[in-house]
């Protein structure tokens, strides 16, 4: 098959995919209308086929979204469904298995969704470090402190023990969370078909978890009704949101750095009164609390390196790498903010620098450069910037009278009298050097680069340029 048809293949198939989700919930409705008795068929095989379809819909959406956004997303679907089918499995089927798979499987689901939600308002196409911890940070910090809060008042009002009680509490938690997230994102941009099936899914998959929390806790929850489908129907909608494009921006780092802090504070805070009153909450409540600690120290010393690095790389773009010194954009930088001070340009050209490149060789020659780099450093006073702008040519801003700046000019020549040590050649250089003063005109490098060629041709080393 041709690479087009094969892709074109791909394409049907995967289009085929994207509705298949839809058409499994819609069977498993009309079986359920026609035949309203629980059984295998619609209640577990379709049910959970229709959220495990729903995932591989999300992966295989189209590459204009963020890869982590579709891993994410397909990834806590997916585990939804691992979830969902080991707890109706135990209601038709004559085996029992622990039921923390099930509980582990809904309580992956949020931390996923939360990272894919996030990835899929974002405009960014690499995912960082920082980011995966802000989403953790975000997520554990607000399942301590709600947790924290709805405890007491939900184990006065739900049977059975703490653990099972903080469960039941943890998933709508969750859901209030992801809401929120979702919420602030499409107040942060314009509204978009995918911005709306992500908010419309998300919303009803929460509306859904609520719904089984109350009936479980009041009237008692009956299994396999038309409720359920909520579930289903939102998690089709956000595998449906990754089929569409959305506008660009996501939500701030501004507001992400801000989430962070607060979850980090609100756990801070739960600590400290953990320790004041030891006996108000159960140890496994604060676990999120410590591990939200945790990461943001993670999360600190990232940022401080990566901070480091944008400095290092900021510091190397106006480094000349040869010898140290700045190079030619951070020279005209400082040249077009002298404006009215009082200064001297120099531009400095070294005479028969290339011969000894022809000679002895470019490994000599910039091994001659540093070292003419580092004498010409030692006469420049401390607050002049003296810079190589490329070749064998340096240029020096001495700021002060015009006279300070011609002073700086001779030390410049002088220092290279004596003979420069280059292996076992010794090799002496000598320089032209073109000054002009600043006088808030245009061209001043022109007029240097005229008055060090007029030094170059009259023998003088040092020419001024005054109008």
């Amino acid at each position: 098959m041709k690479p087009g048809a094969q892709l074109r293949a791909r394409v049907g198939i995967y289009r085929l995919l994207r509705i298949s989700a839809p058409v499994a919930l819609a069977s498993q409705l009309g079986i359920r209308l026609v035949f309203p008795t629980p059984s295998i068929l619609p209640d577990l095989v379709i049910f959970n086929a229709a959220a495990f379809l729903a995932a591989m819909s999300a992966y295989f959406s189209p590459l204009f979204n963020d890869r982590w956004s579709a891993i994410g997303i397909s990834s806590a679907v997916g585990i939804w469904a691992i979830g969902s089918t080991l707890s109706t499995a135990e209601s038709f089927l004559a085996f029992h298995v622990w039921r923390g798979f099930s509980d582990i499987a809904y309580a992956l689901f949020y931390p996923l969704m939360l990272l894919g939600l996030i990835r899929a308002f974002s405009a960014s196409k690499r995912l960082k470090a920082v980011e995966l911890l802000d989403v953790a940070i975000i997520g554990l910090g607000a399942t301590s402190a709600l947790a924290s809060l709805l405890l007491k008042p939900a184990m006065l009002r739900l049977d059975g023990s703490t653990e099972a009680v903080f469960l039941a509490i943890l998933y709508p938690i969750g859901d209030i969370v992801l809401l929120v997230i979702v919420m602030l994102a499409i107040w942060m941009q314009k509204f978009s078909l995918r911005s709306i099936l992500l908010f419309m899914g998300a919303t009803l998959f929460t509306a859904s978890d609520l719904y089984f929390i109350f009936t479980s806790a009041t009237t008692g929850y009956q299994f396999a009704s038309l409720y359920d489908d909520g579930w289903i129907f939102g998690l089709i909608l956000i595998s449906e949101a990754m089929w569409h494009h959305g506008k660009e921006r996501i939500i701030n780092p501004k507001l992400m750095s801000g989430a962070t802090l607060a979850s980090l504070l609100l756990s801070g805070v739960l600590l400290g009164l953990s320790v004041m009153h030891p006996t108000n909450l159960p140890t496994f409540v604060l676990i999120p609390a410590f591990a939200t600690l945790a990461l943001s120290f993670i999360r600190m010393s990232i940022a401080l390196r990566e901070a480091r690095e944008i400095k290092d790389e900021r510091a190397l773009a106006r480094t000349d790498e040869l010898t140290g010194l700045p190079n030619r954009r951070r020279f005209i930088n400082a040249l077009d903010s002298l404006k009215d001070t009082e200064a001297l340009l120099l531009l400095l050209d070294l005479d028969g620098f290339k011969t000894v490149n022809d000679t002895l060789g470019h490994d000599a020659g910039d091994e001659l450069l540093k070292q003419i780099a580092i004498r010409f450093s030692r006469q420049i006073p401390k607050n002049a910037l003296l810079a190589r702008l490329g070749g064998d040519e340096f240029g020096a801003i001495v700021y002060g009278s015009k006279s300070a700046g011609l002073e700086v000019a001779h030390a410049l020549r002088a220092c290279l009298a004596y003979p420069a040590e280059v292996g076992i050649h010794s090799v002496t250089m000598s320089v032209s050097i073109g000054a002009v003063v600043n006088d808030s005109k245009p061209e001043l490098i022109r007029r240097a680069d005229e008055a060090m060629y007029e030094a170059k041709r009259s023998g003088s080393g040092v020419t001024l340029v005054e109008l």
